[in-house]
């Protein structure tokens, strides 16, 4: 066999491309990993909000029931509201 210019250039060409190919499956599965660990640690916000809520749907049902009207019943409602409407979706 034979070793000439045009055949280097036709390896260089195959190795070329390979490798661009390779970078490319590469840079997805990256990508692919990337958002199912962002869908993870939104799974993990979205837990920890709920909590949140729900401990500071205790908090202002604590103090409307120590007497305080106005701002603590009407934030008291929506958040409930809201809950209930999340729950449903």
């Amino acid at each position: 066999m034979f070793v000439d210019g045009e055949l280097i250039i036709r390896l260089a060409a195959v190795l070329g491309a390979l490798g661009t190919l390779g970078a490319f499956f590469y840079r997805s599965f990256c990508w692919v990993e990337r958002q199912n660990q962002q869908e993870a640690e939104i799974e993990n916000i979205k837990k920890e909000q709920c909590i949140i809520c729900y401990g500071l749907l205790a908090t202002l049902d604590g103090l409307e029931q120590l007497g305080a009207n106005g701002n603590v019943s009407d934030a008291y409602q929506r958040l409930e509201k809201h809950l209930n409407q999340t729950a449903h979706d």
